[in-house]
C-alpha cells in the first residue's frame, strides 16, 4: 500500500488485509462427508471452449482487498497524528472523517481510499500523508449462487476455499454439476475473470493443498446442467441483485439471495 498526497520521498509500510492471505491447510474429511462423494482424481478443470464470453484471462495473484460495509478502518495522518481516526464503513458504504468529511469507501482498495482522503483533507491540512489500514473485516463476503441449498452472501471472517463457501451456502443441491463450479473474480481494470473448479474431484481427495481460495467480492456459481448456463444466470439472476457488467465493476450487497 502506497501513501497518497504525501511529500516526495516519504515511505509508509504497506497495510495488511485479508485480501493478501492464503487459506491455511484444513482437514476436510467432515466436509467431504457432507457432500456427494466421488471417485475421480482432484484437478482444476480447464476452461472449456463453450465457457461464457467476455471474461478476462484468469490471474493467480491475490486481488487487493476492497472495503465493504461493516469494515473497521484505521485512518492515520503521518505528520498530524492528532487527526488519526478509527471509523466503521456505514451500510451505505461511506465513512465520516473530521479532516475529510463524508467519503465513499465501499469497493475501494486501501490505496484508492488513501488518495481520496488525502485529497479531501487538503482543505484543512497541508500535504497530508495518509495511510488506511483494515482493523476488522466485518464486510468481507463472497456470493454463492446456482445449485446450492441456501444461495446468497457468505461471510469471510477467515480465509476459505471454494468448497467451504459452498458448504456455508448449505451444500450442493441434488442436481448440481459439481465438476464445473464457476469462480468469478474482479480482475485488472475491474474486468471480471472466470475459472472452473472440479469440486467433485476435490471432495474425493480432501487434499487441502488443492483447494482454490476465495477472496472478498468473489462470486461462486454452481451450474445445474452445463457451463453455458452461466451466461443465462448472469443475465436473469445476477443482474437483479448485483450491478454486474463484463466491462465494469461489481459489488456484493449483504443479504443478497440468488438462484
Amino acid at each position: 500500500m502506497l501513501p497518497h498526497g504525501g511529500v516526495r520521498g516519504d515511505t509508509v509500510p504497506p497495510a495488511g488485509g485479508p485480501g493478501g492471505r492464503r487459506p491455511p491447510g484444513r482437514v476436510l474429511a467432515l466436509v467431504a462427508a457432507l457432500l456427494l462423494a466421488a471417485c475421480t482424481t482432484q484437478s482444476l478443470a480447464p476452461v472449456p471452449t463453450d465457457q461464457p464470453t467476455g471474461f478476462a484471462p484468469w490471474a493467480e495473484a491475490a486481488p487487493a482487498y476492497r472495503f465493504g460495509a461493516g469494515d473497521k478502518l484505521k485512518v492515520q495522518f503521518l505528520l498530524t497524528p492528532e487527526m488519526n481516526e478509527t471509523v466503521l464503513v456505514a451500510p451505505d458504504g461511506g465513512i465520516a472523517l473530521r479532516t475529510a468529511g463524508q467519503l465513499p469507501a465501499a469497493g475501494l482498495t486501501a490505496a484508492e481510499l488513501e488518495r481520496d482522503v488525502a485529497a479531501a483533507a487538503r482543505r484543512v491540512l497541508r500535504q497530508p500523508i495518509v495511510t488506511v489500514s483494515l482493523e476488522e473485516a466485518g464486510g468481507a463476503e463472497v456470493l454463492v449462487g446456482g445449485a446450492v441449498m441456501r444461495p446468497g452472501a457468505v461471510p469471510l471472517s477467515r480465509p476459505r476455499g471454494v468448497l467451504e463457501a459452498v458448504v456455508l451456502a448449505g451444500g450442493f443441491a441434488p442436481d448440481a454439476r459439481m465438476t464445473e463450479v464457476v469462480l468469478i473474480r474482479r480482475g485488472a481494470a475491474n474486468r471480471p475473470m472466470l475459472r472452473v473448479v472440479d469440486a467433485n474431484a476435490f471432495v474425493s481427495t480432501a487434499d487441502a493443498r488443492q483447494d482454490v481460495p476465495v477472496f472478498p467480492g468473489d462470486i461462486v456459481y454452481v451450474p445445474r446442467s452445463r457451463l453455458g448456463e452461466v451466461n443465462l444466470w448472469i443475465e436473469q439472476a445476477l443482474n437483479r441483485v448485483i450491478p454486474f457488467n463484463r466491462s465494469f465493476s461489481y459489488a456484493i450487497n449483504r443479504g443478497n439471495t440468488v438462484n
